[in-house]
C-alpha cells in the first residue's frame, strides 16, 4: 500500500512528503528506543512522540513514515529532518488504537 492510500484510508493530512512508496508494515510505539528494536523496515510508525528525535529513529530504522496522532502540533525542525532524511510524516486526530486498528485491517485485506 502507498503512503498516499494509507493517508486517504485514514482521512489524515500529509505533513511531509517526498515519494509514494509501499509501505507493508506498521508498528505502534511511543518508546524510541523500542521503535528501533522492533519497527521493520519499510513501514510505518505510529506514535504522538511528534519531535526532531522520532525523525532520526525513523531514519535509523528505515521508516518509510510517520503517522502522528491526537492532532499533536509538528514543530518545523521535525518536519525540516523529515524532508532532509526523506521520511513522510502523516497527521491524523485518531489515536494510537484506532489507527492500528485500521491499518491492521487494511494490510491484512
Amino acid at each position: 500500500m502507498k503512503i498516499s492510500e494509507i493517508a486517504a484510508a485514514l482521512n489524515a493530512d500529509v505533513c511531509q512528503y517526498e515519494d509514494d512508496v509501499d509501505v507493508s508494515c506498521a508498528y505502534t510505539s511511543d518508546l524510541l528506543s523500542d521503535v528501533i528494536a522492533h519497527a521493520k523496515e519499510g513501514g510505518a510508525l505510529i506514535t504522538i512522540q511528534a519531535h526532531k528525535n522520532t525523525v532520526a529513529v525513523a531514519s535509523l530504522a528505515n521508516i518509510s513514515v510517520i503517522i502522528i496522532c491526537n492532532s499533536r502540533p509538528l514543530p518545523d525542525d521535525m518536519l525540516e529532518a523529515a524532508k532532509e532524511e526523506g521520511v513522510a510524516i502523516i497527521c491524523t486526530k485518531e489515536n494510537q488504537f484506532t489507527v492500528s486498528g485500521k491499518l491492521w485491517t487494511l494490510f491484512a485485506a
